[in-house]
């Protein structure tokens, strides 16, 4: 399979880990939108959110848990943070492994797609 997250995960293609678990990995964004700006994947390659399975609800609620606990570690639990996830591409995904986006250090407008329409997320 040529999925660049899958490579990230199996150490093919370097990244800025902050976090790993033998579940998911979570990993700086090459183009961050905001000043702290990283995503959590499951090491299980899971293309979009439409191919979640029932099998999979532990793992998804387990990305959602990771993400908490990296806000935490990170800092920026208490003043909050943004999750997102893209699902194809309407939705905005490119890279077809799901990956929770997690935004966080300054204030994030509401609605997203308005500064969407500036700068994407």
């Amino acid at each position: 399979m040529d999925c660049l997250f899958c490579k990230i995960t199996n150490k093919e293609i370097p990244a800025k880990i902050i976090y790993e678990d033998e579940h998911v990995i979570a990993f700086n964004d090459i183009n961050p939108q905001a000043p702290l700006h990283f995503l959590v994947i499951p090491k299980k390659h899971i293309s979009t959110l439409n191919d979640i399975e029932e099998a999979d609800r532990e793992l998804v609620g387990h990305m959602l848990m990771s993400a908490s606990k990296i806000a935490k570690d990170q800092g920026v639990a208490e003043d909050g943070y943004r999750t997102v996830f893209n699902c194809n591409s309407h939705g905005g995904q490119t890279v077809y492994h799901i990956h929770l986006h997690v935004l966080a250090g300054k204030a994030l407008g509401w609605p997203p797609y308005q500064a969407a329409l500036k700068q994407p997320i």
